[in-house]
């Protein structure tokens, strides 16, 4: 029996049909790539305070979207610098070079910020900042080689720092609030500022309006839960006046700062024309700080606190709309995590009678030098305290004839009997760690721009860093917190409560995987399985 050429066409069309009707079509790449990193958001505050949140920011994103309540970070000292690369690079700051928002600069005997870069000038600014210090690639970076550098990349954040290690060293531009003048500047490194940063510094200078701002509660005091009857009294009421020589370092710190950043953010998404450009991936980087206000006048800032959390939560919303009305949601990933710590620690009042002290950096230094000078001749040994510890002059140790490694075996020794020291640990202590708190020390420490000699504190005692001007008392406080991240995917990661830890390290490639391109160079760890 002859089939007819046409038959025979429809029955091979009906096979391949029936045949691929069982094989999943390869999920398509996102547009855009929203990346959100949130100093020191908790765990508890967000589902403590979800009833007075609004269903369009967080909420939302809990609900259709990867929910990690447990990001674990393992170094035991973060900030919100060395947490950021630690997300973006997927590696300990052991790794990717930035331990510390700052290094000792053995040539200028100065403290300066990890990403100094005297190569580079800076835009509106008098930071010198690139990402070259980060040794590691970081998810930008991959995305650019990736896109053989056709994708825009860009990152917004008050913080400098933040914003240049979004950025990474491929990104297309990093824009940060210059808390001199409340300008959005940048570096050279990236060529120039960005067209709607330009466009907002001479049409809506926020020096222009900063004196008009003021933060008040959202909400009637008394819908905020768990608040003392002192704080129920009276709303607070913070404004920027701009006489004031700080008034742009608090308004960054404040939830003002948080809605700043989201306009330019904004800004960048309708003016750049990101995730609507062909089939091009780009990427949005955004800093935000879920922090402490610190500058309260009764030293409890808990009302401030949830304040800030429900306004974070008005700005993702408006994020997200944007984000909606743009590009489209289920064009886009939509990233966000918290940085794994929480500053909280500030002076108990003496009547409570709790264990305490202030250990002096500059007395320290002094009976440091002291030691040395007994031991190996007069000389200027102690170069700084800085970084959680001493830095010891190898070059006088070693014109005294003194082995820099034994002499600082000995220092431990001497530093251990001061008062509200806790433990001192060599580098080579570090190198080779041999407890637990070596361990995560080890994670954050980097060989090249660490002290000779880590000091470790009691719980309760005061760090006061008195040798330098002007002085910072900082209360020492130990303690953990749930630190939280999201991944919304419209179509490709499933709705789910992830509540086993889960390691901050994990989160670059996670994030690198659903975009189908290769994890950071330095990576720690596989991808979370979503899907």
């Amino acid at each position: 029996m002859r089939i007819s050429r046409s038959l025979l066409s429809a029955l091979c069309l009906l096979s391949v049909l029936c045949v691929s009707a069982h094989v999943p079509a390869r999920p398509g790449r996102p547009k855009l790539v929203v990346a959100i990193v949130v100093d020191q958001l908790r765990t508890d505050y967000i589902e403590y305070l979800t009833p007075l949140m609004c269903s369009d920011g967080l909420s939302r994103m809990r609900k259709e979207g990867a929910y990690m309540r447990d990001v674990t970070f393992g170094p035991s000292r973060l900030d919100a610098v060395s947490s950021t690369a630690l997300i973006f690079t997927g590696a300990n700051p052991a790794d990717n070079g930035v331990a510390d928002d700052k290094v000792w600069d053995a040539a200028a005997l100065r403290s300066l910020p990890a990403l100094n870069d005297p190569a580079t000038v800076g835009v509106n600014t008098s930071l010198t900042l690139s990402a070259s210090p980060l040794l590691l690639s970081t998810v930008t970076d991959e995305l650019m080689i990736d896109g053989a550098g056709l994708p825009l990349a860009h990152a917004v954040a008050a913080d400098p720092q933040m914003s240049v290690i979004m950025a990474g060293h491929a990104g297309s531009g990093a824009a940060w609030l210059n808390t001199a003048d409340g300008r959005w500047a940048t570096s050279s490194y990236y060529k120039e500022l960005a067209s709607p940063a330009v466009n907002r510094n001479f049409r809506s200078p926020l020096s222009s309006r900063i004196d008009t701002m003021q933060w008040k509660p959202m909400l009637p005091l008394d819908r905020y839960p768990g608040l003392p009857a002192q704080k129920r009294q009276y709303e607070f009421r913070h404004t920027f006046p701009s006489r004031a020589k700080d008034v742009y370092e608090r308004f960054a710190a404040s939830p003002k700062g948080n809605e700043e950043v989201t306009d330019l953010a904004i800004d960048y998404l309708k003016n750049l024309q990101l995730g609507r450009r062909g089939d091009t991936v780009d990427m949005l980087c955004i800093g935000y700080t879920a922090a402490p206000f610190r500058d309260v006048k009764d030293g409890d800032y808990r009302l401030e606190l949830q304040d800030s959390y429900l306004r974070l939560d008005a700005q993702l919303a408006r994020l997200l709309k944007a984000i909606d009305s743009s590009v489209g949601l289920s064009n886009c990933v939509i990233f966000l995590s918290g940085t794994g710590y929480y500053d909280d620690a500030v002076p108990i009042d003496a009547r409570y009678r709790l264990p305490s002290g202030d250990f002096s950096t500059k007395r320290a230094m002094a009976l440091l030098n002291g030691f040395f000078s007994a031991r190996y001749g007069p000389g200027n040994y102690v170069d700084a305290f800085a970084g959680g510890g001493f830095y010891i002059s190898a070059k006088t140790l070693e014109a005294k004839g003194a082995d820099p490694s034994e002499a600082a075996r000995a220092a431990k020794d001497f530093l251990l009997k001061m008062s509200g020291v806790s433990a001192v640990y060599t580098l080579s202590d570090l190198l080779s760690p041999k407890d637990e708190e070596a361990r995560r020390l080890r994670l954050c420490t980097n060989p090249r721009t660490a002290p000779q000699l880590t000091v470790t504190l009691s719980p309760g005692w005061n760090l006061v860093e008195d040798h330098t001007y002007p002085v910072v008392s900082t209360p020492v406080r130990r303690g953990s917190i749930l630190s939280p991240a999201f991944i919304m995917a419209p179509g490709t990661v499933n709705p789910q409560v992830l509540r086993e830890p889960v390691e901050a390290t994990a989160l670059a490639p996670t994030l690198s995987s659903l975009l189908h391109m290769r994890a950071p160079n330095g990576a720690a760890s596989r991808p979370i399985p979503l899907n």
